[in-house]
């Protein structure tokens, strides 16, 4: 009796990635909408530049914004940031215009990590789906 073997681990490796990339993609794009629908609008630069990736490497999809106030809106200023890490005391300041503004701070208003956080189910069905 002869018995061939085929050895197809390498495709099914390859199609099991291609299926996890594939959803770590739909995944970004879905967390990317619900950052952007949670972000504060003023000018509308922040919620404009929240963007995702996705890391072959880790893998992981990434949301996030190289916006330079971002990390001041999602976690706070002063007395109010998370962790304490801000001034503890009010402060004055002179804007643009020459104005001056007394503060303590703002508070945190979540957009990136409640769009993560907040839909693990969601986003463990679409891999599901994906590798199915």
């Amino acid at each position: 009796m002869n018995i061939e073997t085929h050895d197809n681990s390498k495709e099914i490796s390859a199609e099991i990635k291609a299926a996890l990339l594939r959803g770590l993609e739909k995944i970004g794009l879905v967390a990317e909408g619900y950052a952007k629908k949670l972000c504060p609008v003023d000018t509308g630069n922040l919620r404009n530049s929240i963007t995702h990736v996705v890391d072959e490497q880790e893998p992981a999809a990434i949301i996030g914004t190289g916006n330079e106030y971002a990390a001041y809106v999602e976690l706070g200023t002063g007395i109010y940031a998370e962790g304490g890490g801000g001034r503890p005391t009010p402060w004055v300041y002179q804007d643009a215009k020459g104005n001056w503004h007394y503060t303590r701070g703002n508070k945190a208003q979540p957009f990136l990590k409640p769009a993560a956080a907040d839909h693990a189910i969601q986003y463990r069905k679409i891999l599901e789906d994906e590798l199915k």
